[in-house]
């Protein structure tokens, strides 16, 4: 369905190419879900792709604003861009929001209090969660609110998760309706919380789950925080490009896990989680984007 953003935004005129309806501006008399989008991830061009790909699966019209935080300069994106189209979050907090999108950051090896703009993020985080209707938190970004909102760690893997891992849905919410069980999920990090950490009691639980990449999805909050460990938005050739790019930097790497077909990169990349991003962000934009009606009165 619609998808609307920024003028201009390189990302939209692919989409166009692709077939999504993209607008520059809303019709007369339709308000579409707004949602904000956090790009903490270097290549921003192809992450904005990334997320405007996956959330065109929804029902309901969705402007996406991408915003970055304020005073902050970039190695890998040129500033001309960020100037163009984002727009600092702080601007915008005096008001409310139907949904927004923290991405994940290549940071992992700091501890969260090193990072520069974590003073900043942790009142990102916590306004969300007052103004927001629900946020979508991916990878190290989900890491990060965890750790914020619920004091759980994270630690460092001995290797990178690095593969396509099943999760196993561990409560039937409505953010996995209509998604195969278990469902295909990209992960590519080295570090990663752990289920056992998440503390009794609290408003956050594990929802899915995999024996290989550990705690998979978390909902916090009654919907109004969902925690992906992993990287449902990636198109199909990110985990290759990302192994292809450490091989040439010399560093240690392995063959991406359940990605080729027979765990043969001369039989071509098996795209199996495509239906699982789809209805997952379908779910989330209609489920818990979108205002719910309420329950009929007894």
């Amino acid at each position: 369905m619609p998808i609307l953003t920024v003028k201009g935004l390189p990302a939209a005129a692919i989409l166009k190419r692709e077939g999504v309806a993209v607008w520059d501006e809303c019709p007369a008399g339709l308000r579409p879900l707004r949602v904000l989008f956090l790009n903490l991830m270097p290549q921003k061009e192809q992450t904005e792709l990334d997320i405007l790909r996956s959330l065109a699966h929804a029902a309901p019209p969705v402007e996406v604003t991408p915003v970055k935080i304020a005073g902050q300069t970039y190695k890998t994106t040129p500033m001309e861009h960020m100037q163009a189209f984002y727009t600092d979050i702080e601007t915008l907090m005096g008001g409310t929001f139907d949904g927004l999108v923290v991405t994940g950051a290549p940071v992992e090896h700091l501890p969260f209090e090193h990072v520069r703009y974590w003073p900043q993020l942790c009142t990102i985080m916590d306004w969300a969660r007052t103004h927001v209707r629900s946020t979508l938190y991916i990878c190290w970004g989900a890491q990060a609110a965890l750790y914020h909102h619920y004091g759980i760690p994270k630690y460092a893997l001995s290797e990178k998760m690095f593969g396509i891992f099943p999760q196993r849905v561990l409560r039937p919410l409505p953010l996995f309706d209509g998604m195969a069980r278990p469902f295909a999920m990209p992960n590519s990090r080295h570090t990663e919380v752990r289920v056992a950490d998440f503390p009794a009691g609290a408003d956050v639980v594990p929802v899915a789950v995999s024996d290989e990449s550990g705690m998979g999805v978390a909902v916090g909050a009654g919907g109004r925080e969902i925690y992906v460990a992993g990287h449902l938005e990636y198109e199909p050739a990110t985990l290759e490009r990302e192994y292809l790019r450490d091989v040439a930097k010399g560093l240690p790497i392995a063959l991406p896990r359940h990605y080729y077909r027979g765990d043969d990169p001369a039989q071509g990349i098996d795209y199996s989680w495509q239906q699982a991003c789809a209805t997952f962000y379908a779910n989330w934009v209609e489920r818990y984007v979108a205002p719910q009606p309420a329950p009929p009165s007894a």
